[in-house]
């Protein structure tokens, strides 16, 4: 890989700040930070300043930007497909969006459809998938993958802010929502829809990737504060979705695959945390075997590869239908979760 690339950001919360500014400054060969847009004037100019580079309140003003190559879009999801239907038109030649990819199924095919006629790869920032840790452990159980039974997630962490204020120094963050009590039904429906695609989504590229269709949800249950435990079935395996967040003095993030002879077992490090890769354990009858994994972490394979698709021309790891496929699976996961918290029964 060669030649550095001028980054525009869109969006400027704590994701942009103490994810991918960091990342971004250990990969100075590959990469240079010359916009970025926030609605907040006084957000934008204090996080562009970080980087040297210029302010902007608006998305056509990055577009405009002729020092801008690529786009990292950290904006909600609902502003997803129409920024980077914006970026196609601008003729910008790459762009990493943050996950999820799309707030809908629609969505996400409307920006498939919009990177496709123009031509432009497109990354999603979801690290577990770029995670050299996961990568060099599903090359290595992929021949036993189809006689997986049972796949868990399981994510306890403490809130965000922990890890934020340890990668940098927040700007401002948005306002904490309020609490309006015991949640309602309805409440506490879209909560863990909140929570699988906010959280869950996370490893959820990674589950369907040996288990690619959701069949039902059998179970879901919110767990107040913030957490909830799903219980799923897909193409035929039985799927575990285990996620707090709360005040935890030792965090847990693991994925763990289980078949007849074998299991997998993959430790994340938390969001916000720049540590190497996955720790990445196999355990069979001849006992445990852990992996070893390059140094850099998910945010920079993610970098890496977006890099890597402009620069060289390379085949994506992820095609676009397979990251459309990806959030089109989260969402359903998602949508059955929430009805399963309504009904109380399988969806």
């Amino acid at each position: 890989m060669s030649g550095q690339l001028g980054v525009g950001i869109l969006g400027a919360g704590p994701v942009t700040q103490a994810i991918h500014l960091p990342t971004l400054a250990r990969l100075p060969d590959l990469f240079r930070v010359t916009a970025v847009m926030d609605v907040d004037a006084q957000v934008a100019e204090s996080v562009a300043a970080r980087a040297m580079a210029e302010p902007a309140q608006s998305v056509q003003a990055v577009l405009d930007n002729p020092s801008v190559d690529v786009v990292a879009v950290c904006s909600p999801p609902r502003f997803h497909a129409e920024q980077v239907a914006a970026i196609c038109a601008a003729g910008k030649r790459g762009i990493l969006c943050e996950k999820p990819l799309a707030a809908t199924s629609g969505e996400a095919e409307e920006i498939r459809r919009a990177a496709e006629a123009a031509g432009i790869p497109l990354v999603v920032g979801a690290m577990h998938a770029y995670d050299p840790g996961w990568l060099a452990a599903f090359d290595a159980c992929a021949g036993w993958f189809d006689g997986v039974h049972t796949i868990r997630s399981t994510i306890v962490l403490p809130f965000n802010d922990r890890f934020e204020d340890w990668a940098t120094q927040i700007a401002r963050r948005p306002a904490p929502a309020a609490n309006s009590g015991t949640p309602s039904p309805q409440e506490r429906a879209q909560r863990i829809r909140g929570l699988v695609l906010g959280l869950s989504v996370h490893n959820l590229p990674l589950i369907r990737a040996v288990a690619p269709t959701l069949d039902r949800v059998d179970h879901a249950e919110f767990l107040t504060p913030f957490g909830g435990v799903i219980s799923a079935v897909a193409a035929g395996r039985r799927v575990d979705l285990v996620a707090f967040m709360r005040p935890v003095w030792r965090p847990d993030w693991r994925l763990e695959f289980w078949g007849e002879e074998r299991s997998l077992s993959v430790s994340f490090t938390p969001s916000y945390v720049h540590a190497g890769p996955a720790s990445v354990t196999i355990t069979d009858r001849h006992g445990e075997r852990r992996l070893a994994t390059p140094a850099h972490n998910g945010y920079q394979g993610e970098w890496m590869e977006l890099h890597n698709l402009v620069s060289a021309a390379a085949t994506p790891r992820y095609p676009l239908s397979t990251v459309v496929d990806d959030v089109a699976f989260a969402i359903d996961v998602a949508d059955a979760a929430a009805s399963a918290v309504l009904s109380g029964g399988p969806q």
